[in-house]
C-alpha cells in the first residue's frame, strides 16, 4: 500500500513539474524575444550600411527570403 502512494505522488510531482517548467520557459522567451527582436529590414539595412554596401530593396527582400527559409526548416 506504502508503494502504490509513493508512485503516484512521483508521478503526480512529475506532471506538476513537466507544466510549471513548460509555462516558466514559455514566459522567460516570450521576454526574451521582447528585449532581442528577431532582424527586420530595418536592421538588415543599417547592418548593410555599416559594412560598406549600398542595400537595394531587391537585396534586402532577397536577404529577408532566405533568412526565413532558413528559420523555417
Amino acid at each position: 500500500m506504502d508503494t502504490i502512494w509513493i508512485v503516484l505522488i512521483a508521478v503526480a510531482a512529475l506532471i506538476i513539474g513537466v507544466a510549471l517548467g513548460f509555462f516558466l520557459a514559455r514566459k522567460y522567451m516570450m521576454n526574451y524575444m521582447k528585449k532581442n527582436p528577431p532582424i527586420n529590414e530595418q536592421m538588415l539595412r543599417t547592418l548593410m550600411m555599416q559594412m560598406g554596401q549600398k542595400p537595394s530593396q531587391k537585396k534586402i527582400n532577397q536577404m529577408m527570403r532566405a533568412m526565413n527559409n532558413q528559420s523555417g526548416k
